[in-house]
C-alpha cells in the first residue's frame, strides 16, 4: 500500500472513529485501536508489535482530541475539578504501569486482552446494563486508588477511560453530563501518560516500521487528528436525529463480533 493510500485509510479512520464517539458518547480508541491492528497487518508490520503500535498511536490521538472536549465541557460547566485533581494522581502513575505492563505481553496475548474487553463493553450496550446510582461520592484517596484502577486498564486497551470512568462516577451518584465531562477531562492525562510510555517503551525496536517513534505511528496520528474532532461534531448532530437505540444495539453487534475475530 502506498503512504498516500494509507494516510487516506487513516484519515478516513477519524472520521469514523469521531462520528461514533460523538454519536455514542464513547472514546474514539474503541475503534480506533481495531481498525489500525488491521490495517497495519495489511500494511505487513509484524504481527508481534501490531497491537503495541495500535494502541500507543490510539492513545497519542486522544491527547489532540480530549483536548477539545474538556474544553467544551469545561465551558457548559460540567466537569467537576474537585473529582478530577485526586483521580488524575491515579491516572497518571496508573497509565504509567498499563503502558508497561503492555509492553511485557506478546502481540498475540495483547491482541487477545484487547478482544476479550471489546467483547465485554459490546455485551454492555447491547444489553443495556448501567450502573445504578447507590453509595455516596468517594473520598480523594478512593478517587485516587480508582484513578489508578482506570489509568492502568486504559493505558494497556489504548483507550481515554471513559468505558470505565463514566459507570463509576454515574455509579458514585454523579449524574451522567457531570459524569461525561470529568471522564473527557480524565482521559487527557490518561492519553499523555499512556502516549510518553509507549513512546519509551517501544523505542529502537527493529521490528518498527519507518515514521513511527516507538509504538506511535506517526502518519496515523496525523491523520486520525485531522478528521476525528470534526466528525465528532456530526456524531452529536446525527445523535439527535437518528433512533439512538438501534444505532446503538448495531454497534454492540459490532463490537462483538471484532472481539470474537480477535478471540479467533
Amino acid at each position: 500500500m502506498s503512504l498516500i493510500l494509507v494516510f487516506a485509510l487513516y484519515m478516513a479512520l477519524g472520521a469514523l472513529a469521531g462520528t461514533l464517539a460523538g454519536l455514542f458518547g464513547i472514546g474514539g480508541g474503541l475503534v480506533i485501536v481495531p481498525v489500525l491492528i488491521f490495517s497495519f497487518g495489511l500494511q505487513g508490520i509484524s504481527n508481534e508489535i501490531v497491537a503495541h503500535l495500535a494502541v500507543g498511536t490510539s492513545l497519542a490521538t486522544i491527547v489532540f482530541t480530549s483536548i477539545a472536549s474538556v474544553r467544551s465541557h469545561h465551558l457548559q460547566k460540567a466537569v467537576r475539578w474537585e473529582l478530577f485533581r485526586p483521580m488524575a494522581v491515579g491516572i497518571v502513575v496508573g497509565a504509567v504501569l498499563g503502558g508497561w505492563t503492555a509492553s511485557l505481553l506478546s502481540g498475540p496475548a495483547l491482541e487477545l486482552v484487547i478482544g476479550v474487553f471489546v467483547i465485554l463493553v459490546g455485551l454492555k450496550m447491547l444489553l443495556g446494563i448501567n450502573p445504578v446510582e447507590s453509595r455516596p461520592l468517594p473520598g480523594k484517596p478512593e478517587l485516587t486508588g480508582a484513578g489508578g484502577i482506570i489509568g492502568w486498564a486504559s493505558a494497556i486497551f489504548g483507550i481515554g477511560g471513559g468505558t470505565l470512568t463514566v459507570p463509576f462516577l454515574t455509579w458514585r451518584s454523579l449524574s451522567i453530563q457531570q459524569a461525561v465531562a470529568t471522564s473527557a477531562a480524565c482521559g487527557l492525562p490518561i492519553a499523555i501518560a499512556g502516549a510518553v510510555t509507549n513512546v519509551f517503551t517501544g523505542w529502537g525496536r527493529p521490528e518498527l516500521p519507518e515514521l513511527a517513534m516507538g509504538f506511535v505511528y506517526l502518519p496515523a496520528l496525523l491523520g486520525i487528528v485531522l478528521t476525528s474532532v470534526f466528525f465528532a461534531r456530526v456524531g452529536v448532530f446525527l445523535a439527535h436525529r437518528l433512533d439512538g437505540m438501534l444505532l446503538k444495539r448495531l454497534f454492540a453487534i459490532l463490537l462483538l463480533v471484532v472481539g470474537i475475530r480477535f478471540l479467533f
